[in-house]
């Protein structure tokens, strides 16, 4: 890129840092230093405004980057992302919102531990949601990593590295300084400018094509060199039956994912009521559903107009797309209009990955603070404040993330998404509605139920072709590949199930039944919720 174009999009990416900065100062200075402000904001946003943080939330770089390059790349199979990433707002609207909101206080180990032994549920669930927070943090931060690349010429991995530390270190301030009231404001900020910035490039793709989508789909496949392929199922997922059983494992995972995510989950805790989550996810469901059908018309576009092979050429995972795309509209490299509309594209890319990973920041310290420290600190130990907990927890978290996201740094961003959303829909999901809808379940069924997706979830990553055995891989030098598919969902979704059946099934604890009926008087009327 030219000087102009880098100089230009760090501005402008240096002007939203400052008033993110801004915020968070502002909200550290007005704070009471509860638990319930620091997690929840008070509990002080409307509907509206939670649906609009909940939509920055979602709206991630996987959605922005990965998902318009995957189609860019792969058409039609791109496609299924969308799908999934829209759908599985049906499980959360119909299943998880209201329930939830009424049943916990500030995590998922709240809802589950209503009618459990405390200790072993919270570390059980807590553990889950820092692990699939840490996985989702990794995703953001490779975005992040492949746009400054972008920036400064597409060849320094020494700019990619410190734009990871850069990410994380912001991540961590915002976190530790504001809370869940900055973290919000920052994400509805950036709901705005995304909004925003995808419909102009919406238009101008139309536009480019006078309005016709059929000419842009034929486009798109001529240029892609599959022909009529490009527009049907099978160019990634379906080679084999390999490739096939990957495309029912992604699916799974992206539609039951969603309702198991740690950051997703407390956002329902921000507002007063469960009719107002409710209502916040409505406000969400519209915003989410809008952005998705303007990235499948980016994604075509960025096909018919660049081309494939330049879009692989710039990054071979597709998570440039975008930005190049932004660059063409606008007139083409070295024009003026191209140099504005890529720096404003590229800004509001950093700023979508701030606000996401301030959030899931935010869900994993919480899940450290309020759940595995409250349950395995010493008895006889000084206490210390939760808040301050939790404050150190992101500084943790942050690390860990840094270095995972230093190895991942040339997968696609919305695929590293998958599997966060596998790990969440095989460990937080089983374990989530049993507790609300099933009167028999243990304490022994939950925790079951949560290692019992966790831990395969994990190992099967691990042994699959994501780590090691193929030249894409993060050790492409060892070969540890023992599980064919690159997404575990197919198989540790349903073990998650089964272990929570079994462990409750096979324990001598007799099931509360009062205490059931209790959560689930409270879960439907709100009757004594926090």
């Amino acid at each position: 890129m030219t000087e102009e174009h880098q100089t230009l999009a760090l501005l402008l990416f240096s002007a939203f840092v400052a008033v993110t900065l801004g915020i968070t100062t502002w909200v550290s200075r007005n704070r009471r230093g509860s638990a319930e402000e620091f997690y929840a904001g008070g509990r002080l946003f409307s509907p509206m405004e939670n649906g609009f943080a909940i939509a920055g939330d979602y709206m991630s770089a996987a959605s922005f980057l990965g998902v318009t390059g995957l189609i860019a790349l792969f058409g039609y199979d791109g496609l299924l992302y969308v799908v999934g990433f829209l759908v599985a707002w049906l499980v959360v609207l119909f299943l998880v919102a209201e329930l939830v909101r009424n049943c916990g206080r500030f995590t998922l180990a709240d809802v589950v531990a209503s009618r459990m032994r405390e200790r072993p549920v919270r570390i059980a669930a807590g553990t889950s949601s820092v692990t699939v927070s840490v996985l989702y943090l990794v995703a953001q931060m490779v975005g992040a990593g492949s746009l400054v690349a972008l920036l400064l010429g597409g060849t320094s991995d020494a700019a990619r590295s410190w734009t990871v530390i850069g990410v994380g270190a912001l991540m961590v301030v915002y976190v530790s300084l504001g809370g869940m009231r900055a973290t919000t404001w920052i994400q509805i900020v950036k709901a705005v400018l995304l909004l925003g910035g995808t419909v102009v490039l919406t238009v101008l793709v139309l536009v480019r094509f006078h309005g016709d989508v059929d000419r842009l789909l034929f486009t798109a496949a001529e240029r892609s060199g599959h022909g009529a392929a490009f527009l049907a199922p099978g160019l990634k997922y379906g080679g084999d039956w390999t490739a096939r059983f990957d495309f029912i494992s992604l699916g799974l995972a992206l539609v039951l994912g969603t309702a198991g995510l740690p950051h997703i989950l407390s956002r329902f805790y921000t507002v007063p009521t469960a009719r107002a989550a409710r209502r916040s996810v409505v406000w969400a469901v519209g915003l989410i559903g809008g952005f998705y059908l303007m990235t499948i018309v980016l994604g075509f576009g960025a096909a018919a107009i660049l081309g494939p092979e330049a879009v692989r050429g710039s990054n071979a995972a597709g998570n440039t797309a975008v930005p190049l795309l932004a660059l063409d509209l606008g007139g083409g490299a070295g024009s003026t209009g191209g140099t504005v509309l890529f720096a404003i594209v590229a800004a509001v890319a950093f700023a979508t990955i701030l606000a996401v990973v301030a959030g899931i920041t935010l869900a994993s310290s919480a899940a450290v603070a309020h759940d595995l420290y409250a349950s395995l600190r010493r008895r006889d130990s000084k206490p210390r404040s939760e808040v301050t907990v939790a404050r150190v927890a992101a500084v943790g978290v942050g690390a860990v993330a840094i270095a995972l996201s230093l190895l991942a740094r040339d997968l696609n961003v919305a695929f590293l998404v998958g599997l966060a959303f596998a790990v969440a829909a095989s460990a937080n999901l089983p374990v989530l509605l049993y507790s609300l809808f099933w009167p028999r379940f243990t304490t022994r069924g939950a925790v079951w139920a949560v290692y019992g997706g966790l831990i395969p979830a994990v190992v099967l990553v691990v042994l699959s072709p994501v780590v090691s055995g193929s030249p894409d891989s993060l050790f492409p030098g060892i070969d540890l590949q023992y599980f064919p598919l690159q997404n575990p969902g197919l198989v540790s979704i349903p073990l998650g199930f089964l272990a929570g059946w079994l462990g409750t099934v096979t324990s001598a604890e007799v099931p509360d039944l009062a205490k059931h009926a209790e959560t689930e008087v409270r879960s439907l009327t709100g009757a004594g919720a926090a």
